[in-house]
């Protein structure tokens, strides 16, 4: 038995193409993204069971818990832990966190968009996406009613 072992599942060179960050990156933000789905959908569910549904409790949960993610991480990664390569960064932002919540990404960049002191445009985007979120969700349903 030599010292380097195949394994049946990849081929040859398998290996190496694992290592090109167009095809690790979306990998990454793959497995990322199932974790956070699951994540967000066994939460709501638990909220669910413990507090009833007469209030979003998991999802309002889950909005807090991805903002503070994403703010812990990004700063983590960006200003205090340098070697946090970037797939993992995908990993945990795109992938898990985007698909645990698009809020926290909303969060992140009205955040963003503060810190170039650019208020009119960071408040635009802040209630703007609130607001017209809503009633694009209204329009949506609006919309697929008409074909009854």
């Amino acid at each position: 038995m030599g010292t380097h072992r195949q394994f049946f599942l990849f081929p040859t060179g398998s290996h190496e193409m694992l290592q090109d960050p167009a095809i690790r990156n979306p990998i990454a933000i793959s497995f990322g993204a199932i974790a956070g789905a699951l994540s967000r959908y066994y939460l709501t569910l638990w909220f669910a069971q413990r507090f009833g549904t007469g209030f979003p409790y998991g999802t309002f949960f889950i909005n807090l818990t991805g903002c503070f993610g994403m703010g812990f991480f990004a700063t983590l990664a960006l200003e205090r832990v340098a070697a946090i390569p970037p797939d993992v960064r995908l990993l945990v932002t795109t992938g898990f966190l985007g698909a645990y919540t698009t809020f926290s990404t909303y969060g992140l960049d009205t955040i963003a968009l503060l810190r170039t002191q650019n208020f009119l445009t960071a408040g635009f985007y802040w209630a703007g996406s609130a607001l017209l979120g809503i009633i694009s969700v209204q329009l949506g349903v609006i919309l697929a009613r008409l074909g009854r």
